[in-house]
Formats: C-alpha cells, sequence, structure tokens
C-alpha cells in the first residue's frame, strides 16, 4: 500500500489531473443509459402489473401498436386507425345508452288508471299529481296523442309510468292488437300509434248436431261471430232455418290470433265441412278471401236463397193455391217469409233496380233485375230503401218487411223469375259464380289439399271421441 502511494506521488502533477478527469468520465458513463429509452410492453404498465405464478386470459388483453411504420402496407394517413377508434368509442355509447334504457324501464311504476264519467286527460293527470306544463306536452305530442284525448271513455283504463315518482310516460290500449304510446324525449313527449306483433296458429272445432246448429257451435267452442260465418259459408247451398237435421255435422278449421304468446282472439275460418241430410259440403278459405270448393269452384251462388231473416214460411211456392183472401185458386208464384215488421230485406244478388213503387196489391214493392236471365221481386214492404233504375249490390238493403197491399200479415212475399217464368227460389237451381282465377289454381290446390288434410283429422278425432 505505501509502494501504490509512492508510485502516485511520484506521477506529475498534469498526468494525475489527467486521470482525475478520465476517472469522473467513466463513472457518469456507467450511471446514464446507454441510448434512449422507448416505450415497450416492458414499460407499459399493464405488463408491469403482471403477478407471477398468477394465470391470465390473453385473448382479454388488447395490444395497442406503439407506432405506425410507413411503409408501402401501413399508410402513412392516420384517419383508418381514427375511424377504427371512433367506432369502438361509438358502440360502447350505443351498448350504454341501451343499458340504462333497460335500467330505467326495469325502474317505472306503472298505475293502472280507471277512466271515471265525464273524465279527460287532464282530470286523469290532476288526479295523479301530474303537472299542467307535462300535460300540455303529452297533448302536444303527435297526432296519437289526439286520438287518445278523442277515444277516452268511461270504462277504460289507461297506464301511467312513473321513474322515481315522476311522471315518465303513458300507454294507452285501443285493442288487444293496438295501443298509443307516450314516451320522453330531448323537449317534450312523442307519442305514436304501435301495432303488437300478431302470430296465428291453427285451432280445430267440430260438432255433430243433436237440437239446432247454434247450440251446436257454442258446445264446439265457436263465439257467435264464427257461427254466423260459418252459416253465411254454407248459406248457399243450406237452409239453416229448415233445412238442419239431428245428426248433420260440421268440422271447422280456423285461425287463432296470438299476441306475445297470449290469446288475442279468433281469424278467419280457413276450411270447413258441412255434412247436412248426407250431403257435404266442403269451404276452402283463399288468399282473395272467398271460399271455393275444393276444385276451386265458388262456394258463393249468384244469388241468395232467402232474402230475409224469417220466423217461417207462412205460404210456399204453389202454382194452384187458394188465395187466403178471396178463397179463389190464384197460383202463389212466390214464398211468403213470415218475419217481424221492420225486418231487413236485402237484395238476393247484384242488379238493376227496374221497379220501386207501390200498389194496392202489391204494396210497396221492389223489383230488380239481375243479367239479361233473373228477375227477383220483393212485395209487401214497409218501407222501401232503393228507388227505380238504382243499382244494388248482393246483402245490400232494399226495404223492411210489412203487411202493406192486400195481406192477412207481415211477411215478405219473393219471388224468382227465370227468363220470365216464376220458380220455386227454393228449389230453384242458383247459378254459379265465377271460379277461382286459373293463374292461382295451382297454389290453391296446394293449400286445398293440406286444409283437407287437417279437416279429415279433426273429423277423425271427433268419430273417435263419440
Amino acid at each position: 500500500m505505501r509502494g501504490l502511494t509512492r508510485f502516485w506521488s511520484d506521477f506529475p502533477t498534469l498526468h494525475k489531473v489527467y486521470i482525475g478527469f478520465i476517472s469522473l468520465v467513466m463513472v457518469i458513463a456507467l450511471w446514464l443509459p446507454l441510448e434512449d429509452a422507448s416505450a415497450s410492453k416492458q414499460n407499459d404498465a399493464s405488463t408491469t402489473s403482471l403477478k407471477p405464478g398468477v394465470r391470465y386470459d390473453l385473448s382479454t388483453l388488447e395490444v395497442v401498436p406503439s407506432s405506425v411504420e410507413n411503409s408501402q402496407d401501413s399508410p402513412t394517413d392516420t384517419s383508418e386507425i381514427n375511424q377504427v377508434l371512433d367506432s369502438r368509442v361509438e358502440s360502447t355509447q350505443v351498448a350504454d345508452v341501451i343499458e340504462q334504457e333497460v335500467e330505467s324501464n326495469a325502474k317505472i311504476e306503472w298505475r293502472t288508471v280507471k277512466v271515471e264519467k265525464n273524465d279527460n286527460l287532464a282530470k286523469i293527470f290532476e288526479r295523479n299529481k301530474i303537472s299542467a306544463k307535462t300535460l300540455l306536452q303529452v297533448s302536444q305530442s303527435g297526432p296519437a296523442a289526439n286520438t287518445l284525448i278523442n277515444k277516452l271513455r268511461p270504462g277504460q283504463s289507461i297506464e301511467l309510468g312513473f321513474l322515481d315518482d315522476k311522471f315518465d310516460r303513458l300507454m294507452y290500449p285501443l285493442s288487444k292488437f293496438e295501443f298509443i304510446e307516450i314516451t320522453p324525449v330531448e323537449n317534450g313527449y312523442f307519442a305514436q300509434q304501435v301495432t303488437r306483433a300478431v302470430d296465428t296458429k291453427h285451432a280445430f272445432a267440430a260438432a255433430i248436431i243433436k237440437s239446432n246448429f247454434w247450440n251446436a257451435g257454442v258446445q264446439a267452442g265457436l263465439n257467435d261471430t264464427q257461427i254466423m260465418n260459418l252459416a253465411n259459408i254454407f248459406g248457399w247451398d243450406v237452409d239453416f232455418a229448415l233445412d238442419i237435421r239431428e245428426g248433420d255435422s260440421f268440422t271447422v278449421v280456423y285461425e287463432e290470433l296470438l299476441v306475445e304468446g297470449e290469446h288475442a282472439g279468433y281469424g278467419n275460418i280457413l276450411a270447413a265441412e258441412f255434412v247436412n241430410q248426407g250431403d257435404a259440403f266442403t269451404a276452402i278459405r283463399h288468399s282473395d278471401g272467398n271460399y271455393y270448393t275444393p276444385e276451386g269452384n265458388s262456394m258463393r251462388k249468384a244469388f241468395l236463397r232467402a232474402p230475409v231473416n224469417f220466423k217461417y214460411i207462412s205460404s210456399s211456392f204453389n202454382p194452384r193455391r187458394l188465395h187466403p183472401v178471396t178463397g179463389n185458386v190464384a197460383p202463389h208464384r212466390g214464398i211468403d217469409y213470415a218475419a217481424r215488421t221492420g225486418t231487413p230485406v236485402v237484395a238476393a244478388g247484384d242488379g238493376k233496380v227496374i221497379k220501386s213503387g207501390y200498389n194496392s196489391l202489391n204494396g210497396n214493392y221492389v223489383f230488380i233485375q239481375h243479367g239479361k236471365e233473373y228477375v227477383t221481386k220483393y212485395l209487401h214492404l214497409h218501407k222501401r230503401y232503393v228507388r227505380t233504375g238504382a243499382k244494388v249490390k248482393q246483402n245490400q238493403k232494399i226495404g223492411t218487411v210489412g203487411a202493406t197491399g192486400r195481406v192477412t200479415g207481415a211477411h215478405l212475399h219473393y219471388e224468382f223469375l227465370v227468363n220470365g217464368v216464376h220458380r220455386n227460389p227454393k228449389t230453384v237451381k242458383l247459378p254459379k259464380a265465377l271460379p277461382i282465377e286459373s293463374n292461382e289454381k295451382q297454389e290453391f290446390m296446394a293449400i286445398a289439399t293440406n286444409m283437407m288434410s287437417l279437416l279429415q283429422t279433426n273429423k277423425n278425432v271427433l268419430l273417435a271421441a263419440n
């Protein structure tokens, strides 16, 4: 150690300065990094926070490049990167809005408010402590709001939604399939009429008539409208007042309507079979709304079998009948349908009124020309609703049952003429309406085959149950 000290003391002073300077530079160089620090995975906060011995899911880690290199494969413009980042931000915002809306709806408290006598929207809002300002905004929220205001009736219900004890929205059901919804927007409220999605499924009904057709329909589970529609479909071939017998039967395929999986009513009759006194009649509904036989012929005839809903036939078609007033032989060239005064009388078919007037024998009467061959006559009317020269449609009301002219009681005298010759309205062969269009027949036949199969399956179930 003494030798090293002596060696150092023998060095020239200038040399000692040089050695000291060089030593200082070397110490500084050892403390500073050799090159500039740069961002890397090792410097990333998310990486430095990883802990040894812990298993991480790499699929959830997002790699963000530290720089974009300028080359042919990597564009120098950063707009594409910005678009990607903007789309991610926008998607996140939309998700947040949806989440907030779901949470908001879950917190809404609904109150069912019954509309009382002499009630209106203002009174309903006042009872529920909703401000006049809100009432004004709701009233001005669109045409659907006007519909709501005009349609409110006693006994109906309206749904009020509250969020944190403050009015938020309103729902008013128009039917099982439609409702008016008023919801908040930035500057008030927005009203709209909403139609619920309606699903349909096939339903079946069948019955054997024991007492009368109506009771059989009720026992089969049909409602009043369905029973009447079924009678109208087969009304061209079956007289439901006179022709029904015990043992007659029917089978029906119809639509059941569903809203959000819940029963909401009944739709159209899709297919039906009616057996009357051993004769079977089958009807299939086409997309045009009309009914056809399985062969594609129209179920409708050119005329109704009877133009009035009657209690009974008081006098049938009889060329040798004795007149009830004079007692003389006087052919009865029509049918007398007994019914209460004022019962509607309708046109048996499309046509033109060739006479509408009054005389002492016929009373009030209407004669209708149907094409070149047919004429129908309606006598002893209480009132007439058409004039000579008017065009009428089948089922159009042309008058009411009365007792005018030479009669003994209220009834409709109905005549049916073919080429000027009187025919029995009850038995005359009625002309057919137009069959299904030829370009639609293939489509219809496929539907008819399916419906016939469904009818037969349902009929077999009925027979097995009996």
